[in-house]
């Protein structure tokens, strides 16, 4: 056994097999796979292995058509052929108009990666599935490239082409710990000897926190019990003359494929069960849970209903056996938070279908420090200290029980709520706050016009338009105070502050006391990785001198993570977070200074407190950081409030704001105000595909100045020309916004895709932005918008259309 390899992969399923395999094809063939016991030993072993196409959004599904290709090229091989059922078909069943309407979009969203969804009706798919009943059905999604593998065939064929690429894979070897030194570099320790590795990698399925527990991390993953049964001969199968299309049913929570002559249905019940909450039999090797076929009645009693066939057909072989999920269903593949070349792909509930895209995305952010989509929808690091075990456990239950049911917009499950609050949460529930959920936070979505009032599920415009819009014209009128918890801060100290942040930003970073200044971080590569705020503090009794950073609320993890791992080792840098100990207050709208001004003893006027200002102290006796910044383009200030000094400084606020017309506004009001600004949104406008050129932030690039992070790269790409720009679109259509996703279209081709969108009430306009062939760039273009299944015109205008000059914000 090697005592030195530059990765070590731990686990030996699709997960381990897939990354093992694309680091090679990455560059790194001196890389090592130890598996405790035998290859696919773990849950990949009783894997039902459909392999579909269906993502619910881009990067999900570029990474299951990578698997796709691979898996067809795996199955050709002469050498080792493996036994693929590719193109069978698949369909996705619908009986509401809602669920159709999901369907058209991720068919639009699709189409962009060049991948063929059809939405059919129920004709259709009884047409296509003849063992199914029409009944209490409106329509389906056909996905044609669906299928299923040989999971065993699959991890050995990737194993062996990693071995005969250089790598090497020990079985029977398990890891009895892990140990990372000073350069970073680890050794893992097995039964059999240890390896020093550069990186490692935890693929430890089931067992994950076994393993990360060695290095001192909890994973938010947790094990459910998951039955299917393989049915005996059906004639009607054997007599069809080509196989069954798959099925997946979000009507009575089951899918089937065919086995052979006969089908293979599994079961996704209500009454379902987590497995291996109290630790796991090391002995639990190859092994299945006990059969119980009583929890799954309720399921059962719909497939029968919607295939009349199972009923009169036996049961062959019932399999019980555990799958992984994380606390939002979607896999944790990349960097682990906190640790330094330590990376997982975990939490694969799907792993057969997707393992192969996985550990191509994951192989490259090991090699190059990204990969080729923005792949933060599975980053480890979307998730903070909130995830403990039990939060975990109940959403894995509620995404098992929801497992074939897609997330409509603005729908946030009741799993696992409140998880984090602040001392304004319960008053802000008792004034009619709905509540949106920010990386755990509960956070003002809107405020209900009555306590019955709710929204819609589907995709269309519904009564909050109106209550947005209200929300909107009294900001825009009087003023509005808006609570936004869990915006990701950090303090940053030492003597060498200004020239660490100057490197991190490709712009210019203010270094004046009392000044506040935005830029963007980009990766290696010259993308966008980040933005954020500096607002720059004198000394005070608060503190030393001191930059405070300031970034999206889900950015926490991820930004510490890149922030330290730049500091150079002769700097005089700390960073510290203060995250979880302040929130926000945004007081906006063009009364908000007189509102602030009746709260503090300061001097607010436009000539002692300019836009873009930073100063500490007190609303009416709460300690205060005030920052003259906007997001809604109105004159507004953001008032950073110690938590347990927040509901005072809100009574303060509220109460000085009775002679101004004070009223709360949510999220939703944001969102809408942004967009008309041309304000973007990190992770769904500003992603690592794109430069900040591309991104239309030119004015934030200055290639003049010194050294920055991406400045080679930044050159090199602006040398070669813009390969899309992203651009603000005027939708002709006043039923639904745009989603993000959604694909542009010209001449029956994609030319771009949108990236977010939302209704701009001040100015009368369905606003979107995305990112579009630089040809149609320009203000006036005409583009079409494939919008939930219909074609509609769009146009190209200029950015900012409320208040292009910025006056409000400066007023």
């Amino acid at each position: 056994m090697k005592s030195r390899t530059k990765a070590v992969v731990i686990g030996g399923g699709i997960a381990g097999c897939s990354t093992l395999y694309h680091l090679t094809q990455e560059g790194w063939t001196d890389v090592v796979l130890v598996e405790r016991n035998e290859l696919t030993s773990g849950t990949t072993w009783h894997s039902a292995a459909q392999v579909t196409n269906f993502g619910m959004n881009q990067t999900m599904v570029g990474l299951k058509t990578h698997s796709i290709n691979l898996y067809k090229e795996l199955a050709g091989d002469p050498e080792y052929p493996i036994n693929y059922h590719h193109g069978d078909g698949g369909i996705r069943l619908a009986n509401t108009e809602a669920q159709l309407q999901g369907y058209r979009h991720f068919t639009s969203m699709a189409r962009g990666m060049d991948v063929e969804f059809e939405v059919i009706d129920a004709e259709e798919c009884a047409r296509r599935h003849p063992l199914i009943s029409t009944d209490n059905l409106i329509g389906g999604l056909w996905d044609p490239m669906d299928g299923d593998i040989d999971p065993a065939q699959l991890c050995q064929a990737l194993a062996r082409r990693a071995r005969k690429a250089g790598a090497e894979v020990y079985r029977n070897t398990p890891v009895t710990g892990l140990t990372q030194h000073k350069d970073d570099t680890w050794t893992v320790h097995t039964e059999h000897g240890d390896i020093d590795c550069d990186v490692v990698v935890n693929a430890g399925g089931y067992r994950v926190n076994e393993v990360g527990a060695m290095m001192g991390v909890h994973h938010p993953v947790a094990s459910m019990e998951h039955q299917y049964f393989l049915t005996e001969e059906i004639p009607a199968i054997k007599e069809a003359g080509h196989r069954m299309p798959l099925l997946r049913c979000p009507i009575s929570d089951y899918y089937c494929r065919q086995e052979k002559n006969g089908l293979l249905v599994g079961f996704y019940e209500q009454d379902c069960k987590t497995w291996g909450m109290d630790g796991i039999d090391p002995n639990f090797v190859n092994a299945l849970c006990p059969d119980d076929l009583d929890r799954v009645t309720d399921v059962l009693e719909g497939a029968f209903e919607r295939m009349p066939a199972l009923m009169e057909t036996g049961i062959h072989t019932v399999v019980n056996g555990p799958i992984t999920y994380t606390i939002d269903g979607a896999p944790l593949v990349g960097p682990i938070p906190g640790k330094r070349n330590a990376f997982c792909i975990i939490g694969l509930r799907a792993g057969l279908g997707e393992g192969g895209g996985h550990g191509w995305l994951l192989a490259q952010q090991i090699v190059h420090g990204e990969a080729c989509y923005d792949t933060w929808c599975i980053d480890p690091r979307r998730f903070t200290g909130h995830t403990n075990v039990e939060l975990t456990a109940l959403k894995a239950i509620e995404d098992y029980q929801n497992e074939f049911r897609f997330h409509f917009p603005h729908e946030h499950r009741p799993a696992g709520r409140p998880a984090k609050t602040t001392p304004l949460t319960p008053i802000l529930a008792a004034e009619g706050a709905e509540f949106t959920v920010v990386n755990g936070w509960e956070r003002v979505d809107y405020i209900k016009p009555a306590p019955d009032f709710h929204h819609t599920r589907d995709f269309h415009f519904d009564a909050t338009f109106d209550v947005v819009a209200a929300e909107v014209r009294n900001v825009q009128e009087n003023v509005g105070l808006c609570e936004v918890n869990g915006f990701n801060r950090f303090e940053i100290t030492g003597a060498d502050r200004h020239q660490f942040l100057d490197r991190m930003f490709c712009g210019n970073v203010t270094k004046r006391e009392g000044r506040v200044g935005l830029g963007y971080l980009l990766n290696d590569h010259g993308m966008v990785k980040g933005e954020a705020t500096i607002a720059n503090l004198p000394a005070s009794d608060r503190g030393p001198e001191r930059a405070w950073y300031g970034s999206a609320a889900a950015s926490e993890y991820h930004d510490m993570d890149w922030l330290t791992a730049h500091i150079a080792a002769d700097e005089d840098v700390q960073i510290k977070s203060l995250t979880n100990d302040q929130t926000i207050l945004v007081l906006a709208g063009p009364k908000s200074r007189d509102v602030l001004q009746a709260v503090s003893r300061a001097d607010w006027s436009k000539e002692a407190f300019p836009w873009l200002s930073v100063r500490e102290c007190f609303i009416g006796f709460a300690p205060a950081t005030v920052m003259g910044v906007s997001f809604s383009g109105e004159l507004a200030y953001e008032i950073h409030i110690p938590n347990a000094s927040l509901y005072a400084a809100y009574l303060a606020l509220r109460e000085a704001g009775k002679a101004h017309g004070l009223q709360l506004f949510g999220a939703r009001a944001v969102d809408a105000m942004r967009m008309e600004k041309g304000f973007m949104h990190w992770k769904a406008d500003l992603i690592t595909e794109f430069t900040p050129l591309e991104t239309g932030l030119d004015r934030f690039v200055k290639l003049d100045k010194g050294d920055f992070i991406g400045k080679a790269a930044l050159v090199a790409q602006s040398a070669a020309g813009l390969r899309k720009k992203l651009v603000t679109l005027k939708i002709n259509a006043t039923h639904a916004p745009a989603y993000g996703g959604a694909s542009l279209m010209q001449d029956d081709k994609v030319v771009g895709t949108i990236t977010s969108g939302d209704w701009g009430h001040r100015v009368g306009m369905n606003l979107a932005y995305a990112f579009v062939d630089p040809a149609l760039s320009e203000v006036g273009s005409e583009i079409q918008l494939d919008h939930l299944g219909e074609l509609v015109s769009v146009q190209v205008i200029a950015p900012s259309p409320y208040d292009p000059t910025f006056a409000l914000m400066r007023s």
